[in-house]
């Protein structure tokens, strides 16, 4: 999946597809790319230390195989020097951590900030509870959407798999703008066949790519 930002150019594309979708629907459509979903560093340290204990007690067994005598207080402080090195370096390797969190684990804490962005963005409050949420996480490899219970009362989940499934592929290629647009067009339909725009359609959030 891709892995940086998409530029200026790429979210004034996004925002112009936003406005069209909406010209058809009294539905509204959120975009919003993460870079990271969490900073991981206690799942990591976690991680890390149990590492540290299997280890060590393959040391203690090799060490009793070959008659090797290590003094307990010695023992010990190596394991204690080890965990304050890995933690030493997960501190300051931030990019470590990610890849030592099993990936359900990623994906969880992607979900949940979906659901957080869902909420704080309000994309939940529109006045017929027909927003719908785009999400992408950079890092976890993550892309959701999330519908209000006014649409997605009458929408297939399969659609929403769909959209996904292009949007990651998209995303996989490095052109996570263009798997946007399509996205954005996608649930754009979606909207339109069941909300049509009404004479009195109103814009209720804003047409743009949020990037956090």
């Amino acid at each position: 999946m891709a892995t940086r930002p998409i530029g200026e150019a790429g979210r004034e594309r996004v925002a112009a597809a936003i406005r069209e979708a909406e010209s058809k629907t009294d539905g509204e459509i959120y975009c919003v790319v993460a870079r990271q979903s969490d900073g991981y560093f206690f799942p990591a340290a976690c991680m890390a230390m149990l590492g540290i204990l299997l280890a060590s007690l393959a040391v203690a067994f090799m060490s009793e195989y070959w008659w090797v005598s290590i003094r307990l207080p010695h023992f010990i402080l190596k394991q204690i020097a080890a965990v304050a090195a890995v933690l030493a370096i997960l501190w300051l390797v931030p990019a470590l951590r990610i890849h030592l969190v099993p990936w359900q684990m990623r994906h969880r804490a992607a979900s949940n900030n979906a659901r957080r962005q869902f909420l704080g963005r309000n994309v939940h409050r529109t006045a017929a509870r027909t927003g719908v949420l785009i999400f992408v996480s950079l890092a976890e490899r993550y892309a959701e959407v999330i519908a209000d219970v006014g649409i997605d009362s009458r929408v297939d989940p399969a659609v929403w798999e769909e959209t996904v499934a292009d949007l990651t592929d998209h995303a996989r290629q490095d052109r996570l703008a263009d798997g946007f647009v399509r996205a954005v067009g996608s649930v754009g339909r979606v909207l339109a066949l069941h909300f049509p725009a009404s004479p009195d359609n109103r814009n209720e959030l804003d047409d743009h790519l949020i990037e956090i």
